[in-house]
């Protein structure tokens, strides 16, 4: 059975429903469970929930530093493109917008490295919008040849992609890849999607399937918090989860938590509000369902509430990022979202520090000579 068969055994108000019925003694049930199934995570996501917040809070701070310990991955994204040839009504890099538009070049690529490494980082993250005519899989495949002296992890968020394609980057040195449904409401994924390739649902919703089959060592999922009801968007992000590790268990799993944020262009206004407590809920309950995700949280986030949340279920974090092509070397185009912590890496690791745990840079590398600084 395809991912997208057992999608269509649920109905969306159904589930929403349920979610919302839970009862203050099935929370504490799931509080209270070793190992939380679904409808447990229901509970956990409830409104009924909030009244146990705190407990939720500390179990999720003592099984994160249980599994991971008491470090947080610092990691920065990379943007080299901001053409895109969908018109998402949410986003500032649609081709509905009228702006400037880049590829960076291999030089210009480098030149951004050298920035990025004056800082510690190994870990980065590539960026493109979705426009495969001018960021391919022929471009991404130099960008990671090019990067590979200077990173030794290198992950992707562009356009979804085919198995043979996602090989040969894993070939190259592709580490993991960031993928979002943006929202598992099939019925309402047309209303934010309205052209490009990227309005064809099912093709989007395979792409961990593919990336499974590749043998990519990580895959990222998650939703664009504001679009629909974050509980119900959670829920069905965790059956999609709970499927890939039954299928492709070699994989790690990440989750990410991107709240929609102001962007050039039209004004698009979430239809759900999603608040900083919220949010946490939301953190804590992914933690409580699964003890070995990995969970991000970008610099959308204000950074009073990423120095308050972290501690509780946290294990990567961005800082220092740039949302444009260009941006590190202070050509940057456009910025796919407003950056909301605009402090610098050395000041969110030091923040990392003062609570106790430690900001990692690197945490593997295949070969020794690429720990070596490149300036």
């Amino acid at each position: 059975m395809s991912f997208y068969q057992l999608l269509q055994a649920y109905n969306w108000e159904e589930v929403t429903a349920s979610i919302a019925r839970k009862s203050p003694r099935e929370v504490e049930l799931a509080l209270n469970k070793q190992h939380p199934d679904m409808e447990d995570f229901k509970a956990l996501l409830s409104p009924a929930a909030d009244a146990y917040l705190e407990a939720m809070a500390q179990k999720s701070h003592r099984l994160t530093c249980q599994r991971f310990g008491k470090v947080v991955q610092l990691y920065i994204p990379l943007y080299l493109s901001n053409y895109c040839e969908n018109r998402c009504v949410y986003c500032g890099f649609s081709g509905a917008n009228q702006l400037k538009r880049k590829v960076l070049s291999m030089a210009e690529l480098a030149q951004e490295a050298r920035m990025i490494r004056k800082n510690p980082y190994r870990h980065i993250l590539l960026v493109t919008g979705e426009a495969p005519s001018r960021a391919g899989v022929d471009y991404l495949a130099r960008s990671i040849q090019t990067l590979n002296p200077f990173f030794s992890q290198i992950s992707l968020e562009v356009q979804p992609m085919e198995t043979a394609e996602y090989v040969r980057l894993v070939n190259e040195g592709l580490h993991g890849v960031y993928v979002y449904q943006e929202t598992y409401h099939e019925k309402a994924y047309p209303d934010y999607h309205p052209s490009g390739k990227k309005a064809d649902f099912l093709y989007r919703l395979e792409t961990p399937e593919r990336l499974g089959r590749s043998g990519v060592r990580k895959i990222g999922l998650g939703s664009l918090i504001g679009l629909e009801d974050w509980r119900t968007e959670a829920w069905f992000t965790a059956l999609h989860l709970q499927y890939l590790r039954r299928h492709y268990w070699q994989a790690k799993y990440s989750i990410s938590f991107p709240r929609l944020r102001p962007f050039a262009g039209e004004g698009f206004q979430p239809r759900y509000e999603t608040s900083e407590r919220d949010l946490t809920q939301l953190i804590v309950a992914y933690r409580l369902l699964d003890s070995d995700l990995e969970l991000s949280l970008s610099t959308r986030e204000r950074p009073y509430f990423r120095d308050h949340v972290f501690p509780l279920g946290i294990t990567a974090m961005s800082a220092g990022s740039k949302t444009g092509p260009g941006g590190y070397s202070d050509s940057g185009e456009l910025e796919q979202f407003a950056v909301n912590d605009e402090r610098s890496p050395q000041e969110v690791a030091e923040r990392i520090r003062s609570k106790g745990f430690e900001p990692v840079w690197k945490d593997w590398s295949l070969c020794l000579q690429q720990d070596k600084a490149i300036v």
